[in-house]
């Protein structure tokens, strides 16, 4: 088994899906094992709501990833996703003297100015600069140029802080050592967008069970993230109104479901099977599945800011389990009017496994793999001891929950974020950087006021008395010698 190896876990509303990889010299990824766990009663929408189940599972995952790899666990890459995630723009505006160059220090007084931001209720989990104003003109790098009017243009990525906290709590109940918290979407883009979709503008929209999200990209930048608590669960749920299990539900939903079907070639006399015993009208079950799915492409094409919607030269990208519906690129065209749609049915990294769920190819796996593909850190600990319990975890230290060095805002990638316990320290480390900054000021200022205070003696009129007299009588010495 190999020695090193990426560990990276997707916190689905479905499934808890861990991966463990080999990134090879050529740069392909050699999958070496997939585990997955039920998380329909603990996360919602991809959100965490059970902390306690959601630790569990971990622990689990990680624990049947140790069994297979025979390798001890050390860190694992953790996606961060869900309903609570949604984008906001913001402007940072500094006047200047006339002819000022821009300086790289005043880019990052913006940048902190921004990341500096208070939401309500809101983490501040990333930012996407999307460029910079230099008096009328837009420019991506702005250092150099005169201007007296220097603006910042970000997109700030936003997670309910409730949320936020739970997830890393999950970790540390666990005793999870996390090698880097990511934004899903992000990873997920950079793993099944082409560089062209990226620079032309397109929209990608990852269908889930319990969520849809849509990344809007334009010019190589994140214009607009949004997560639509819709997925394909809700059609499932649906489909149950006739009158039959969830389970039911589904396995129709997979057999029947189609996204889009021409009024003309439904035939009224048709009937679907629940089971031996139950059917249902096709018609019925068609009207259904297209009316939430309508619902859910319109809520799609309301997020895509006003400003893109004829700069979409890359089309429409749909990705994830519940873009497998059967002419769902039709319905997508139907209800969006844009031609060009493509299904990104696996990541563009070369990838190769004997695993069955990796090789399915059908965008379930796509977030996880491109979750493992921006691991560049070794999460292989120790081989396992044969003779020990694979599962006495806490008593073999499997898992390390050292923090790495303290990671300032401005030190992260784009889609990376800092852990609860990263924020902690780098604000304690702010704090005594400030305190030994004014005891500084403090004692410049004293030794100023000490100077201050011996030159205004020594230029009073008393002390210039005083030497007068003092000079008169050494020289009155003088003169009787």
């Amino acid at each position: 088994m190999a020695k090193d190896f990426i560990v990276a876990i997707e916190l689905g509303s479905s499934k808890m899906t861990g991966i463990a990889g080999k990134k090879n010299l050529d740069g392909s990824i050699q999958v070496l094992a997939v585990v997955k766990e039920d998380s329909s009663s603990f996360i919602r929408k991809g959100v965490v709501y059970n902390i306690e189940k959601t630790a569990q599972c971990l622990t689990n995952i990680v624990k049947k990833l140790t069994t297979q790899l025979k390798m001890e666990i050390t860190q694992v890459y953790v996606g961060i996703g869900g309903q609570s995630i949604r984008s906001v723009r913001n402007i940072i505006a500094k006047d200047l003297p006339a002819d000022t160059q821009v300086t790289q220090d005043m880019v990052i007084e913006l940048m902190d100015s921004n990341r500096n931001m208070q939401y309500a209720d809101q983490e501040l989990i990333d930012v996407a600069v999307q460029e910079y104003k230099v008096d009328s003109q837009y420019q991506i790098e702005p250092v150099g140029i005169q201007c007296t009017h220097l603006e910042g243009n970000f997109l700030n990525i936003l997670q309910r802080k409730a949320f936020y906290k739970s997830l890393n709590a999950c970790f540390e109940n666990a005793e999870i050592g996390i090698a880097e918290l990511y934004l899903a979407p992000l990873a997920l883009a950079d793993s099944v967008l082409t560089e062209s979709e990226k620079r032309s503008g397109c929209a990608l929209v990852d269908i889930g069970a319990d969520t849809t999200t849509v990344s809007v990209y334009y010019k190589n930048i994140l214009r607009h993230l949004a997560v639509i608590p819709l997925g394909s669960n809700n059609i499932t749920k649906d489909i149950a109104s006739l009158q039959m299990e969830e389970q039911d539900a589904e396995k129709m939903k997979l057999k029947y479901a189609c996204a889009y079907t021409d009024n003309n070639e439904i035939d009224n006399n048709m009937k679907y099977s629940i089971d031996p015993e139950r059917q249902v009208e096709s018609r019925k079950f068609i009207e259904i599945v297209e009316g939430r799915l309508e619902e859910i492409i319109e809520n799609v094409w309301y997020q895509i800011p006003n400003d893109y919607y004829d700069k979409l030269l890359g089309g429409i990208i749909l990705t994830g389990g519940g873009s497998n519906m059967k002419d769902i690129e039709k319905a997508f065209r139907n209800h969006t009017h844009i031609d060009k749609i493509r299904l990104a049915k696996f990541v563009t990294q070369t990838i190769t496994s004997s695993i069955p769920e990796v090789n399915a190819k059908d965008g379930t796996m796509n977030t996880v793999l491109g979750l493992l593909a921006k691991g560049d850190q070794n999460c292989a600990g120790n081989s396992i001891d044969p003779n020990r319990d694979l599962f006495d975890m806490k008593q073999a230290g499997t898992v390390s929950t050292e923090p790495r060095r303290v990671r300032q805002a401005a030190e992260t990638e784009a889609g990376v974020i800092r852990t609860e316990r990263e924020k902690q320290l780098a604000e304690e480390e702010a704090r005594r950087k400030k305190e030994e900054e004014d005891r500084i000021a403090r004692q410049q200022a004293e030794e100023e006021a000490r100077e201050q205070a011996r030159i205004k003696k020594e230029n009073s009129f008393w002390n210039k008395a005083f030497k007068g007299i003092k000079k008169f009588g050494s020289k009155m010495i003088e003169d009787e010698e």
